[in-house]
């Protein structure tokens, strides 16, 4: 009976850190329903996950196998959930902004050595970061390479995700997957995803997992001062798509 007990004050004391750190919206973010869509309609992570969402699509064995050894690694193996550690530091962001005050990290082996200590799933970044340490690491943490990014030097500035490195790349070095970003609603959306699904059919067929990021960007999403980006029915459909 204690042991019980003793959960139930560690879960009452959880949840009043949770009303603290969510304050005046805890009661509306805690105790909403959603009247829309049912919970038995969803595909809650669980142990199952992968049998449950993917056993039955196109994937090849390689792919579930790769996508299992996601699934299984770090702290949360086993359980559904994914913790990946992403840093693509030097091209989408200005890497002195992300690394001055901790400059160890710009060696890109104290990444890898972060999302290692930090019992991650997985480590996401360039090809030019994880290419350094492949060797040495991609044995012992899945590697998911991103291979577009938003190059933010030209002025003045512009939401295009290009190619900077192939899905051959990263098949070499060892990678369980490809990422790739795509600005839907920009003006280069369209191109943005023929590339990214010529490049995941091409991973697929060489048995790595893909990751999609989904952002909105197009200027006409603010309207009046306000920022429409986060709105639902827009969130909701990018990541339809």
């Amino acid at each position: 009976m204690s042991q019980y007990e003793d959960v139930g004050v560690n879960k009452r004391g959880n949840i009043d850190s949770i009303r603290g750190y969510l304050g005046a919206d805890a009661d509306n973010l805690l105790n909403h329903t959603c009247m829309k869509i049912k919970k038995d309609l969803l595909h809650l992570p669980g142990p199952d996950f992968l049998d449950q969402t993917f056993l039955d699509t196109d994937r090849s064995t390689p792919v579930l196998r790769n996508l299992q050894c996601l699934f299984s690694h770090g702290r949360l193996a086993g359980t559904g959930y994914l913790s990946i550690l992403p840093v693509d530091q030097g091209i989408e962001h200005s890497a002195a902004a992300s690394f001055a005050p901790n400059p160890l990290y710009f060696d890109p082996e104290n990444i890898v050595k972060l999302a290692i200590k930090g019992g991650c799933n997985a480590v996401a970044s360039t090809l030019g970061v994880l290419g350094a340490v492949s060797r040495r690491y991609a044995h012992k943490i899945p590697f998911i390479v991103k291979i577009n990014h938003n190059e933010l030097l030209t002025y003045p500035n512009k939401y295009d995700q290009i190619m900077f490195a192939g899905v051959d790349q990263a098949w070499e070095m060892g990678a369980a997957a490809v990422g790739c970003t795509i600005y839907f609603g920009s003006d280069e959306s369209t191109r943005q995803i023929q590339e990214v699904s010529q490049a995941f059919k091409y991973a697929h067929e060489l048995g790595m997992a893909t990751i999609l990021w989904c952002y909105l960007r197009n200027s006409a999403f603010k309207v009046d001062g306000k920022d429409y980006h986060a709105a639902a029915d827009l969130t909701g459909q990018a990541n339809h798509l």
